[in-house]
């Protein structure tokens, strides 16, 4: 790429789903430097290997190394970086949950912040990471700036490449004084998708906070209603898949994101669901306490269901033995963070019933959270009394009568 005068300095502070995906996404045209804490997934980036389980970035990649794709890309690690003036800081680093003081941990935001502020008195710093509602208002009182605005990703597990390229929308808080910023910023994603026709909206800080927030609560009801749909269903022996296509052939509702599971899971549903209900405390609700609550619900229904059943397909002097079938949330996904099948197990586990896991992603010997891991498939099937599924898999269709899934298609 020759050098124009168009073109950015970008250092992006985290190199997760998020931040390699907008750092790729970037790297095309500007120049961008990505850190991250992780020194093994600093040199992978570097040897154009993708350390997250994302098929574009590996596409990406690939491309570059045979040389028909060009990316200005470099990955430092914290300790071999020093903050140095740059056109715009991405912060994309983790904030979570934290059940203590019911609100995500914001510290590392916070010093990264810090860090930037010390090091440079121009450069526009745009928060991805989810936070709080006031938080970036805060950090701007605090500096008496008006660097610092907030930009919500919506980008899912496994597809941030893609959701960067075809972005369902583009949000970048502002004041007027920075308008002209945030402008620049959304330009440079705009730039950078596949995707040209994206709406761009521009809002005050803890309205774009909100966004984030409101929208994946939305979808973790979305989940919790189709779970709760599921449960009625079971219970009354109803046909779920019947009533679900009856129930979204309705254009107003759609024939989208309706597959029961064991519970909404994964790193942003939990964690943004009780951030917002926290910050409800001296607002009237009802609505958001009941999409947390209803999630704890499906879990232990869930467990019921799993222990009735394991409990009448052994004799009285077997012991029974549940097996896991992948801990991961996702069927293309390679993170078991969050994922509502931990939670099961967590329950299975107070009830004394001993569990068996296949998780190709763990060493075969291992051992997690007290269970045997057992990555021979065959050996998997044959010990397990009851193989526990989130999500159906064609690898288990010869031992159809041993599972337990409430996985209508065998997809996500």
């Amino acid at each position: 790429m020759n050098e124009t005068s168009d073109q950015k300095n970008i250092v992006v502070v985290g190199a997760g789903h998020v931040g390699l995906s907008l750092a790729v996404l970037l790297a095309h045209k500007h120049y961008v430097t990505t850190i991250d804490s992780d020194e093994a997934k600093v040199a992978q980036i570097n040897s154009l290997v993708c350390p997250i389980h994302d098929d574009d970035i590996k596409r990406v990649f690939q491309n570059v190394l045979a040389g028909t794709e060009h990316l200005n890309l470099r990955a430092v690690s914290y300790s071999d970086y020093v903050y140095q003036s740059a056109d715009f800081f991405i912060v994309s680093v983790p904030t979570d949950y934290d059940t203590k003081t019911n609100c995500f941990d914001c510290s590392i935001v916070e010093s990264v912040v810090q860090d930037i502020m010390d090091s440079t008195s121009t450069a526009t710093i745009i928060i991805k990471s989810t936070v709080p509602v006031g938080f970036t208002q805060s950090l701007n009182n605090k500096y008496l700036t008006n660097r610092i605005l907030f930009s919500p990703e919506f980008l899912r597990e496994s597809k941030s490449l893609h959701d960067c390229l075809y972005p369902s929308r583009i949000i970048v808080s502002c004041e007027d004084s920075s308008k002209k910023k945030a402008e620049e910023f959304a330009q440079l994603l705009l730039e950078g998708a596949a995707d040209k026709s994206v709406e761009i909206a521009y809002m005050g800080h803890s309205e774009a906070e909100a966004v984030k927030l409101f929208s994946n609560t939305f979808l973790a009801l979305r989940v919790s209603y189709f779970n709760e749909l599921d449960t009625y269903a079971e219970k009354k022996g109803l046909n779920t898949g019947d009533i679900i296509k009856g129930v979204c052939m309705d254009s107003r509702i759609g024939d989208f994101y309706n597959n029961p599971s064991f519970g909404y899971g994964g790193y942003c549903l939990p964690k943004d669901t009780k951030q917002l209900l926290a910050n409800y405390e001296d607002v009237p609700e009802k609505l958001i306490r009941a999409v947390v609550e209803s999630n704890e619900t499906r879990i232990d229904y869930i467990t019921e269901r799993i222990l009735e059943t394991v409990k009448n397909r052994v004799n009285d002097e077997q012991e029974p033995l549940v097996g896991i079938y992948r801990l991961t949330m996702k069927t293309d996904s390679d993170s078991f963070k969050q994922s509502s099948i931990r939670e099961v197990m967590n329950r299975i586990k107070e009830k004394g019933i001993k569990m068996v896991i296949y998780e190709p992603v763990l060493a075969d010997t291992a051992l997690f959270e007290d269970s045997l891991v057992v990555n021979d498939l065959e050996k998997f099937k044959n010990m397990s009394h009851l193989i526990v599924a989130n999500r159906y898999d064609k690898n288990l269709e010869t031992v159809k009568n041993k599972i337990y899934t409430r996985d209508l298609y065998g997809r996500d």
